[in-house]
Formats: C-alpha cells, structure tokens, sequence
C-alpha cells in the first residue's frame, strides 16, 4: 500500500545549504589588460571569457548599431586566415567562439578541453587583435542585421519595447534608440567604421576571464604568451547624460489596426549595476512581477485572467537602467489591465512587501544563485561582470549574504527612491480605435496615439 501524501498544506521549506566559489585570482598584464582566473578542477575543461568595454552606450547616435556590427563580423577571418578556414581550425579543437554585443561590453567566449586551451587561445588573439573584416562578410553580416531590424519592427512585443526606450530616454541619450541601431544607421555603415571600431579594443578597457582546470599561474602564462604583445588605443566615448524620470505619467498607443492583443509597457529609469540599492531593488522585484507568485501575476493572471503572464523588471547597465513592468493581453481588457497594473504598482510602492513576501523572496534568491554558478561556462560569464561593471573580486562570493541580510527598512527605501508609478511611461502597441476611449476613461494621464517608429 503506497503512503499517503498530504496535499493540502505546502511542504516546510528546507535549510538552505552552504555554497562556497573558489577564490578570484587577479593579475594585470603591463599592457594594463586585467586576468581573473578560478581554478575548478571537477573536469578537465576551461571557459575562457574576454570582455571589453566596447558596447553600444558609447557611440554617437549616427553610429547606431557599429559595436554589434562589429562584433557579429568577427569570425569572419583574421589576418591570417579567412573566415572558413578560421571556423574549421575552431571545429577542429573541438569549440567555437560566443561573440556578443551589449550596452555595456563585447565579449568573446569558449569553453573547450584543458589540454587543447593553448591553440583555442591563440585563435581568440587572431580575432580580437587582428581581425580582417572582409568588405563580403561585412556586407553579409549588414543584410542579415536589416533584416533583423525590419523584422523587428513587425513583433509588437519589440516594437512595445522599442517605443517604451524612448519615451524613458531622452534623444540625446544612447538608451533611446535600439541595441542594433535602427534601418538609417546601420545602413549608413561602412567598413571603414568598422576597422576603426575594432581597432579601438584595447587591453587596457577590458579584463580576460579563465575559469577550469588550471592554476592561477598557467592562466597568467597563457594570457602573456597570447595577448601580452597586445597594443591599443581605446576609441573615445560619448558622455552618456545624467538625467531624471519626467513629471506626469504619460501613455502612448502606438497604433496597428485590427490588432486582436496589445502589448503592455509600464516603465521608468532604474539605477545603474553597483548601486546601492541593486540588491534590495533585487529582492522586491520578485515580490512585485519578478515571479511566477508575484502581487502583478496574481492579479492580472489569476484573480482577473487578463494574461497568461505578467512580468516586472529591473535591468541594471553600467549607467543607469531601465524598470519595466510587461504583459500582453486581449484588445477587450487591455484598459482593465491597464488600470488594475497601475493599481497593484502603487500600491506595493506606497507600502512595499509584507515581511512574509520579503522572507520567502530572500530565501528563493538565496537559494537558487548557486544554480547559476555550476559550470565553468556561467562562472566564466559571471567573473566577466566584474569587469565590465567595476564590481569587487567579491561580490559573487558574498552575494548570497547580502541577499539573506536585506531588510524591510532597505526594501523600503529603495522602493521609494527607485519606484514611480506616477512619473512612469506607458505604451500600449495595439488597436488605437478600439482601445483609446476606455484608457482616456481611467484619467490615468495624457493620452498620445503614435505610428509604429521605424
């Protein structure tokens, strides 16, 4: 006879158990490039990243679009070999290179077997030190970001996200436009740029991540023979403006006719990685719409079901992010929505979470973080934020502890610093016609119907 199982109380949370990362290890090359190592020796594999400081926040609102450019064209040969035969020499060791393009950084990454990390090492120096750029791949590589770009601009969750960026950022500010730039800028590219972008990585703006079966020593060695005789000039940078939320909450519908969902956008300027109040701003996320139990899913989801799905956000860059609260729902319900959104938003930034909310969110935070530091390849990602976001060697290694130490008092505060129903952005991408009446009724704020931007 099989137990019987009590179903009508939930399971009594277990103790969370100890987790310890292996310590940080830094050295810094005369070229001024930054090596942060980790020795793992669980399996005989290495994750190797290199970020650097070379994102899109930096450029000027004409080169939109140029540092995710660049980066995508990177595997498309070096000076010594061209992009074939570069991808085979890759396939033969076994990896591949991971390029990607933020805000706030480049990166390129791998993770391959220990006793093959000397010759993929070698191959990240050709990319990075000296790639060729060739006029076909850059004109390959263009096309096929047009046509992500105008892709783009028919998803309406994109377009929603695209539109909230810019009514939250100012034109003058690189947040106001999208990562990839838009049709004009990156059309307006030319290889020349390019050359000259990736001409402007330097050691000195960066760090280089190493993270496996190796001692400190061998990582410094390696870093040496393969990037030691590495000289740039890092490019100048725009000054990215300091600036506030607005005054009155505004709402824009951004219209597409016959639309039978809207996409929902609430939205301000958030603090930037490192600040203070990340870590309660971390905590209280979960409360409001950072999860599946959050005050918004319960409300929109279960107690009206006006979505499958509500989610709320803080995203923190190196200056200054954005918090957004999203969900998509049916044209009908889209000014209830709306309105009971706003509700449950005002309501937590008036009073911030219960102290149970506030215990069960530290515990879940606290208790998942080291899932996200089991292979070398997440450790590899995570010591790269160190880097591009100038944090202490330790703050993985005390993350957990700040976590399980937040209190009411600090969730409070930074709620109220950093939460602002009433000076947030709104936008609404659906059916203008069939919607703006019943958002005007709710006397929420001025009421503008815009054009999908392109």
């Amino acid at each position: 006879m099989k137990p019987s199982i009590d179903r009508s109380s939930r399971p009594s949370e277990g103790k969370i158990r100890p987790f310890h990362l292996s310590p940080v290890q830094s050295a810094r090359l005369d070229n001024g490039l930054q090596v942060l190592s980790m020795q793992r020796g669980e399996v005989p594999l290495v994750s190797v990243c290199l970020a650097l400081s070379a994102g899109e926040a930096y450029l000027p609102t004409g080169q939109g679009g140029l540092a995710v450019l660049t980066g995508d064209t990177l595997q498309g040969g070096t000076e010594r070999r061209s992009g074939a035969a570069l991808a085979e020499a890759l396939e033969g060791l076994g990896t591949g290179l991971r390029v990607s393009t933020s805000w706030d950084s480049t990166t390129v990454a791998f993770t391959c077997v220990a006793e093959r990390l000397d010759a993929v090492m070698a191959l990240l120096s050709e990319v990075v030190c000296s790639p060729a750029l060739p006029p076909e791949e850059v004109a390959r590589v263009r096309r096929e970001r047009l046509s992500s770009i105008r892709q783009r601009g028919m998803i309406p969750r994109d377009l929603a996200d695209d539109e909230l960026a810019r009514r939250v950022f100012e034109s003058s500010h690189p947040y106001h436009r999208p990562l990839a730039g838009d049709e004009r800028s990156v059309t307006s590219l030319d290889r020349e740029e390019l050359v000259s972008f990736a001409g402007g990585y330097a050691p000195g703006q960066g760090g280089l991540v190493l993270v496996g079966d190796l001692s400190s020593d061998q990582a410094v060695n390696l870093a040496e023979k393969h990037f030691g005789a590495w000289r740039g000039v890092e490019s100048p940078r725009v000054e990215i403006p300091v600036g506030e939320d607005g005054g009155d909450r505004s709402i824009t519908i951004v219209h597409r006719p016959g639309a039978v969902q809207s996409e929902l956008r609430i939205g301000h300027r958030s603090p930037a990685r490192g600040d203070r109040s990340e870590i309660p701003l971390r905590v209280s996320n979960l409360v409001l719409g950072g999860a599946f139990t959050s005050r918004l899913n319960l409300s929109l989801r279960e107690a009206h079901g006006f979505t499958y799905g509500v989610r709320s956000a803080h995203v923190f860059r190196r200056d200054g992010g954005a918090f957004t609260i999203g969900t998509a729902i049916e044209t009908e319900v889209t000014a209830a929505a709306l309105g009971e959104a706003l509700k449950v938003f005002e309501m937590y930034a008036d009073g911030g979470p219960t102290t149970e909310e506030l215990s069960r969110a530290r515990e879940y935070l606290a208790g998942i973080f080291p899932l996200r530091m089991e292979t070398t390849s997440q450790l590899a990602v995570a010591l790269a934020e160190l880097v591009v976001f100038k944090l202490p060697a330790d703050y993985h290694h005390t993350y957990r502890d700040r976590i399980r130490a937040v209190g009411a008092d600090s969730v409070r505060n930074a709620v109220r610093r950093h939460l602002h129903p009433g000076k947030s952005v709104v936008v609404v991408v659906g059916d203008a016609e069939r919607t703006r009446d019943q958002i005007d009724a709710l006397g929420l704020g001025s009421v503008e119907v815009a054009e999908p931007w392109t």
